[in-house]
């Protein structure tokens, strides 16, 4: 399996949508995925983008027929890819926030997260960053397993706080 790592692009995005409904699957919350290719295309690639990214994508030769004869074209296929933003912190300054790595099923086992994670560490060490962060759900031990390859460290003092959209508005209006 031939597999490229290559910066996102904007055509990129209907498929990077469709490995992100993949991975809300597998994480059990298939119902939680709202952003819309419009926002991530926005927030990728709009006047005020937040995200940088990048694409594991396989290219296999396809034979097309064409009038004079055949000739081969390239098919390209996303199998991974990996979403990064700048995150501050007041202790640390600037820090790489990787949101998600994400390889579809079939492409696991092909070092494809490999690939991509380092190229989000390259990313960091390009732009000075004094480190990067990520977070994995506790009973997913395949992807724990792949991050303490590479000598990562888990806090288990932290514990990650939210609020949705509404909850926001409410507390807004108050």
């Amino acid at each position: 399996m031939k597999v490229t790592i290559r910066r996102a692009e904007a055509r990129d995005v209907p498929q990077m949508l469709v490995l992100v409904k993949e991975l809300a699957i597998f994480e059990r919350a298939p119902n939680e995925v709202t952003v819309t290719e419009a926002h991530m295309l926005d927030a990728g690639f709009g006047p005020d983008a937040v995200w940088v990214g990048w694409v594991a994508e396989q290219v296999d030769e396809i034979p097309s027929r064409i009038e004079s004869g055949m000739t081969a074209r390239n098919d390209i296929r996303l199998l991974g890819m990996a979403v990064c933003y700048e995150r501050y912190s007041t202790w640390k300054g600037r820090r790489l926030y990787l949101e998600d790595i994400i390889v579809t099923e079939a492409a696991r086992g092909h070092r494809v997260g490999d690939k991509l994670f380092r190229q989000c560490a390259a990313y960091a060490v390009e732009k000075n960053y004094s480190g990067m962060l990520w977070q994995v759900l506790d009973w997913n031990t395949d992807a724990i397993r792949f991050y303490d390859r590479f000598g990562s460290s888990f806090s288990k003092e932290w514990l990650n706080g939210s609020l949705e959209l509404e909850q926001l508005k409410n507390l807004a209006a108050q």
